[in-house]
């Protein structure tokens, strides 16, 4: 999941991006509303974390281009205003959720994977593929009953297949999870990454739509379809 963190202090945005990073997520850092609209035009997210007392305006004035998007991205607000009348204008806005300074990276993490759920209809955060078990709320993956070790990288890649396990994951899509602004990559960095995903999981667990993308299946047949 590709996040963009709308924060101003860089101590911290530098906490919230190093926590989340480690639970591999990759994060944009945007320190106020200009770089925070060219970061959506340039790049797509699953969510934004967006704080609202910024050094160019209010960042409640950030949700309308938010809810522009084609996709458009979960958005929790995290502030310091702390009034009933705060919250109310941030979730009548469009924001799916309120955090309260100072906060808890766990919580905004659960938090943040709450909404998720509730994004996908109340669906399981467990994934059953034949005996390959994913369990997106403990980052853990198994199979055949013994735990599958996944770095980062793996990590993240499956996290967005995993999420929409019945949709067509295409390969911008899958890029834009695996690294952020600054990051190098090489071309056939996705290519790489989902051959050691298929090595780990099980060739037939991950999907080739040629000239589509990828997505996850229960399990066996062809690599390509």
């Amino acid at each position: 999941m590709r996040i963009l963190l709308v924060e101003d202090d860089v101590a911290l945005a530098d906490a919230v991006c190093g926590y989340l990073v480690a639970k591999a997520f990759v994060v944009d850092v945007a320190p106020g509303l200009s770089q925070a609209r060219s970061a959506l035009l340039t790049a797509q997210y699953e969510a934004v974390l967006l704080d609202l007392h910024l050094g160019d305006g209010d960042g409640l004035s950030l949700l309308p281009d938010v809810r522009a998007l084609r996709d458009r991205p979960i958005v929790i607000v995290l502030t310091a205003r702390d009034q009933v009348t705060d919250r109310i204008r941030g979730l009548d806005a469009g924001a799916d959720d309120y955090l309260i300074k100072p906060y808890d990276p766990a919580e905004l993490l659960a938090r943040l994977r709450a909404v998720e759920r509730r994004r996908s209809a109340g669906n399981s955060p467990v994934l059953q593929l034949g005996t390959l078990e994913i369990d997106l709320s403990r980052d853990l993956v198994r199979k055949d009953g013994l735990p599958v070790t996944l770095t980062q990288k793996e990590w993240a890649l499956l996290r967005v297949m995993a999420s929409r396990p019945d949709r067509i994951h295409r390969r911008e899509k899958l890029a834009d999870a695996l690294y952020g602004f600054g990051d190098e990559a090489d071309s056939n960095t996705l290519e790489v990454f989902v051959s050691r995903l298929r090595r780990k999981l099980g060739r037939g667990h991950i999907q080739t739509l040629r000239g589509l993308g990828y997505r996850l299946a229960a399990s066996g047949g062809d690599e390509d379809e």
